[in-house]
């Protein structure tokens, strides 16, 4: 595909999520929405007339030669009827977190996928920070030496009205879990790619803060991983006003400690000169907290991400974040909560 080419994308589902790929598209040079569906014609209308966009049923829009992505932007439970309808009618895929809600789902997005020569990915901005960009350099540098913790906690709040605003949220059917599925999953992906991808866990759920919902709203899980390393999980909606997602790393020769984007420890056996204009450069995050309110995160993440879909629809390439590594989250997740489920170790099958 030529570079002056430009990149069409549709959206599908019309949910607060939606706006923000519409205000992401409009930011990326090459990129237009040409058209938004959903099951609901007035929340279609409400994000296609705000962004310039057509109004088009699900068959409608994926018929349209000038669409070459589909954003599925849907409550997480119909991701994948979604993509592969997506994928079959030979479209790119950009799937919001998760990619679906079990593993066996997301195998059968990843098949179409390589049925249909079409690429798909995952909307996990973490990895696209300059903060999380500069510790996963450190990292496979050797910086840390060898690993010996990592960890991730998400200690967010969530309002009884925000679960109350969509009936999906909060259900084992459509969102998949609780705050682990859905908000923490963002610190499990910038976890395992960190550090990896554990092969055991630990763990117990709770419903704490919200008894309307299903699932849960408070999550611990204990992590050991294959070259020793352990590790911890703490996620949760539970915390009111809400802090800062946290990843911590250590090792034998450093630690590092990333705050959303931002790092806030940088400390190694071995200092070098660059050291202190990295920590000075990005001791402040570019991407927003969704600790208090998603509506927070700022555009900024999603930006990166269509930018990065569309230079990969262009250039033949995956996008980086592609779905097999979406996976990987989900996996991870289904085994801590089997874990917390039958109170007993579960092995991780990535």
């Amino acid at each position: 595909m030529p570079e002056s080419s430009e990149i069409g994308y549709g959206i599908v589902g019309a949910g607060s999520i939606a706006d923000f790929h519409a205000r992401a598209i409009a930011l990326v040079p090459g990129a237009r929405l040409r058209a938004v569906s959903s099951r609901s014609i007035e929340t279609a209308a409400r994000v296609a007339g705000a962004h310039g966009a057509a109004v088009a049923s699900l068959d409608e829009l994926l018929a349209r030669p000038d669409i070459d992505v589909v954003c599925v932007t849907a409550p997480s439970g119909v991701h994948g009827e979604i993509a592969i309808a997506a994928l079959r009618a030979g479209k790119h895929v950009l799937c919001e977190k998760p990619l679906e809600i079990t593993a066996a789902r997301v195998d059968a997005i990843l098949a179409a996928a390589q049925s249909a020569h079409r690429h798909v990915g995952v909307v996990l901005p973490s990895r696209l920070g300059d903060g999380a960009s500069a510790v996963a350099a450190a990292v496979r540098a050797g910086r840390l030496g060898r690993m010996t913790l990592a960890s991730a906690y998400v200690k967010w709040w969530r309002t009884d009205a925000y679960y109350a605003a969509n009936r999906w949220r909060g259900t084992w059917a459509l969102d998949g879990g609780g705050a682990l599925m859905n908000q923490g999953i963002h610190g499990v992906d910038l976890l395992l790619w960190l550090a990896g991808l554990p092969e055991q866990v630990s763990a117990f759920a709770a419903t704490l803060a919200h008894g309307s919902i299903e699932v849960e709203d408070t999550l611990v899980a204990s992590l050991q991983f294959p070259g020793g390393a352990l590790g911890s999980i703490e996620c949760a909606t539970s915390c009111a006003p809400g802090t800062s997602r946290r990843i911590e790393l250590c090792g034998s020769r450093g630690s590092i400690t990333l705050e959303d984007d931002a790092i806030v420890r940088w400390d190694f056996d071995e200092v070098r000169p660059e050291d202190a204009d990295l920590k000075a450069r990005l001791g402040r995050g570019a991407l927003g907290s969704g600790a208090a309110d998603p509506r927070a995160i700022g555009v900024e993440g999603h930006r990166r991400v269509i930018a990065d879909m569309t230079d990969a629809v262009r250039s033949g390439r995956p996008p980086i974040v592609p779905g097999t590594e979406g996976r990987k989250a989900v996996a991870l997740i289904e085994a801590i909560y089997a874990s917390a489920r039958t109170n007993q170790v579960q092995r991780v099958h990535g």
